[in-house]
């Protein structure tokens, strides 16, 4: 780097692209924007945030249950952020199609990918291909008005598995337990609405490879499993023992002794079972295999476990058949990988060291990092992405004497995306979009009659005109 080279960078803000609008993108545009180093005036900063879809927010946007305003509600936080006029979004732009790498790599001195994992970790047995056994984050993607994703779902089973032990398969189950109408408190799309309604379900039956002390639910997940009109929950004497569920078994966790404390309330509980829908809770089950008849599944076979003194379970050898019409498997997330970008594809994230890529070799891409799950993998919560931000952008600001974007004026990237047709969408038209969602759900009616807070949009064209009009 040429002294001129340097003395021109230390002359104007630091260009850094943040590629995914989601919670991990937008949590570290915010941590970088507050950096002690900006705000004592070390350094200044100019960051612009990218996402294939239309619309920020990505995970929260599609892929929490709709029925979680708790969840929803951190939209606000990031609201704030993409509304506080340090960060610009760009979205309807997808990397690798819109944006190159050599791309980004002229606009900006540095690049952060914040992807995140969208794609369900593969369920290795038997009959997994057979039609009616789908993974969770495509069923997630539907309900949540994926614009990527078709519009009608096969909801055509009356007994339904789903396996996994986490918020996402209880979400999943949930969904597919409660009735139609009792969605209409939440953005539902129509087409959603009316798949829901059409359903014949009559038992959803959520499966468990070890047992209620080591269930991955929170205790507000499983709380609210007994809260869902019309629907009781249902565990089995023989998937527990009395021992599985007192508070011995929990250990030192507060939150299990709260979950346990539930589970054997319901099992206490000799109220007559009317409900017209039922969700039941196994444990110490693991899939062994998807039975199927003419290409269809007719039967979950499990093989139960009993749990080891190090938390793990071995399998004992005695089977059970379940009939089931439909298999849906909620056991992990996994990233994809990226055009140019060295990825390890076993574990599903982007080659690096504490958030800076690498190279299989082990070599640093200078300007070019990782945030979020698309660096770790999908384990966390929510929240947890804020201190993975932080490290990310502590070995970029520790890096940013390696200035090298070519056109970094904030302009420039407004050029390049209009010089190839991008209709890109930006934070006002998010606003718009906003707003016409909102008159969606206010001319649209519960099933009490009361005015929804807002329908979603789920055309990407539609939601790229809304946003562009005007």
């Amino acid at each position: 780097m040429t002294e001129q080279t340097q003395t021109q960078g230390a002359a104007r803000p630091l260009r850094v692209a943040i590629i995914g609008a989601g919670p991990a993108g937008i949590y570290t545009a915010d941590m970088l924007a507050k950096s002690e180093a900006v705000k004592s005036g070390e350094v200044e900063v100019s960051i612009d945030i990218f996402d294939r879809y239309p619309t920020p927010f990505g995970l929260i946007r599609y892929g929490v249950a709709p029925d979680h305003p708790r969840i929803k509600g951190i939209i606000t936080a990031l609201r704030q952020i993409l509304g506080s006029g340090a960060v610009r979004f760009f979205g309807n732009v997808e990397y690798g199609r819109d944006l190159t790498l050599g791309d980004l790599q002229d606009l900006y001195d540095a690049v952060v990918f914040s992807t995140g994992a969208v794609k369900d970790a593969p369920l290795e047995v038997e009959g997994v291909e057979l039609d009616g056994v789908h993974g969770a984050a495509d069923f997630v993607a539907w309900y949540d008005g994926h614009p990527d994703y078709p519009r009608e779902w096969p909801l055509e089973a009356e007994q339904v598995a789903v396996i996994g032990n986490g918020n996402v398969a209880l979400d999943v189950a949930r969904v597919l337990a409660k009735h139609a109408d009792d969605m209409l408190t939440t953005e539902i799309p129509g087409n959603v609405y009316q798949g829901l309604k059409a359903s014949p379900v009559t038992d959803v039956h959520v499966f468990g490879r070890r047992g209620p002390a080591q269930m991955k639910f929170t205790p507000l997940e499983l709380r609210e499993l007994g809260k869902v009109p019309d629907v009781d929950v249902i565990v089995h004497d023989e998937d527990y023992s009395p021992e599985d569920v007192a508070d011995e078994a929990a250990g030192d966790s507060n939150q299990a002794k709260v979950m346990l404390k539930t589970l054997r309330k319901w099992v206490e509980d000799e109220t007559p079972k009317t409900a017209s829908r039922r969700l039941h809770l196994h444990f110490f089950q693991r899939p062994e295999q998807i039975l199927g008849e003419d290409g269809k599944v007719v039967a979950l076979r499990t093989e139960r476990t009993r749990l080891n003194e190090d938390g793990s379970v071995s399998p004992i050898g005695e089977y059970v058949d379940h009939p089931m019409g439909a298999v849906y498997y909620a056991i992990g997330y996994l990233g994809s990988p990226l055009p140019e970008i060295p990825f390890d594809l076993h574990r599903g994230v982007i080659l690096n060291q504490e958030g800076r890529v690498i190279d299989p070799e082990g070599s640093v891409l200078n300007g070019v990092y990782a945030s979020g799950w698309i660096k770790r993998g999908p384990v966390g919560l929510i929240g947890a992405t804020k201190s993975d931000a932080l490290e990310t952008i502590t070995h970029l600001l520790e890096d940013r004497g390696q200035l090298s974007a070519v056109r970094p004026e904030p302009e420039a990237v407004v050029e390049t995306l209009e010089s190839k047709g991008v209709e890109y969408t930006t934070w006002d038209g998010w606003l718009q979009l906003d707003e016409h969602e909102q008159a969606l759900g206010a001319s649209s009616h519960d099933a009490e009659g009361n005015p929804r807070e807002r329908v979603k949009v789920v055309d990407r064209e539609e939601m790229v005109r809304v946003s562009r009009q005007g």
